[in-house]
């Protein structure tokens, strides 16, 4: 039996959402602080960690599902949740701190650890033959986000201003939420990236202080509807993509081996970074920077294949 018609006999009976045991809850919980990571970190994807948990099929069932087994989907999502709120915290007043600190080096950090878990990805794909449309689809997948981070980098977009907004900005704003919820879904797309070509990551970083809101209350529409967009396109976007993987599986995890590999590309090369090397080259302390970056580029890549490892043998182990 093929592996695409395992994966409709498995997709026709209700899929069980419930956690095992309390580590199946703390990888949720990571899960979703990766997620919230992925808004503030050029390149993160959340969904590529959540293949590496074995929780992505899980997390788009969940929440395509959510009206239909509330119970069960609210359960599996809620350590989820929770996580995305710390990793939306700590990405904005901690990760942001070391990256204002160490730029490259923190950066390259993440690259380590998402290149490291890249043959997790590639599982899913393991036996399947690499056709002249599941090639084009992997290298389509590829150019995709460097495509999109390059226009970030070279298309120079005006930065928006928050304030004194006209009813159709609020419009947009709902547009540009579905577009980060769809990041968040589709692994190798970076919400950073998004945001940072429709000119808008700038505004909104600085636009999370009390002194600002106190100056510019109606910034918390913004916020309002950037979350009805994300949580609508969550909502309805999952579906979809269930349904694509369902009955098109092996051409699907092709494209998201390219999105996944691209994006790791991007966290080299995006505005933020490009202005760490721009610096260099006006006396900043590039070596001690690069030096600490290798190092870290280095564990961050051992650190996650041995954890891809463990989890191929834990799931050999189960079966």
């Amino acid at each position: 039996m093929s592996e695409q018609q395992q994966s409709k006999e498995q997709k026709s009976a209700a899929m069980d959402l419930r956690y095992q045991n309390g580590k199946e809850v703390v990888k949720g919980g990571i899960l979703g602080a990766f997620i919230g990571l992925a808004v503030i970190v050029p390149g993160v994807s959340g969904s590529a960690v959540a293949i590496i948990f074995r929780l992505y099929e899980k997390l788009l069932y969940a929440l395509g599902g959510i009206f239909r087994r509330f119970k069960e989907s609210a359960r599996f999502l809620l350590p989820i949740a929770l996580g995305g709120i710390v990793g939306l915290a700590a990405g904005f007043f901690g990760v942001r701190f070391l990256l204002n600190l160490l730029p490259f080096a923190i950066v390259a950090l993440f690259a380590g650890l998402m290149l490291g878990a890249f043959p997790a990805v590639t599982d899913e794909i393991k036996g399947e033959k690499p056709t002249p449309l599941r090639i084009i689809l992997f290298l389509l997948g590829l150019l995709f986000p460097i495509g999109l981070s390059a226009l970030s980098v070279f298309g120079t977009p005006d930065m928006l201003s928050l304030e004194n907004l006209a009813w159709y900005h609020y419009l947009l704003f709902l547009l540009v939420g579905y577009a980060i919820a769809v990041t968040q879904l589709v692994p190798g797309l970076s919400a950073t990236a998004l945001l940072m070509t429709f000119g808008c990551f700038t505004p909104l970083m600085n636009s999370v202080s009390l002194t600002y809101w106190q100056e510019n209350p109606m910034v918390l529409l913004v916020y309002a509807c950037l979350a009805v967009g994300f949580i609508l396109g969550l909502l309805t976007f999952s579906n979809g993509l269930s349904r694509l993987l369902e009955k098109k599986r092996a051409p699907a995890f092709y494209t998201i081996a390219g999105l996944s590999l691209g994006s790791i590309v991007t966290m080299f090369f995006n505005p933020e970074i490009v202005e760490v090397y721009e610096s260099w080259t006006i006396g900043a302390a590039m070596w001690r920077e690069l030096g600490i970056g290798m190092a870290l580029f280095g564990i961050g890549i051992i650190a996650a294949t041995y954890f891809v490892r463990y989890e191929r043998n834990r799931v050999m182990k189960n079966k």
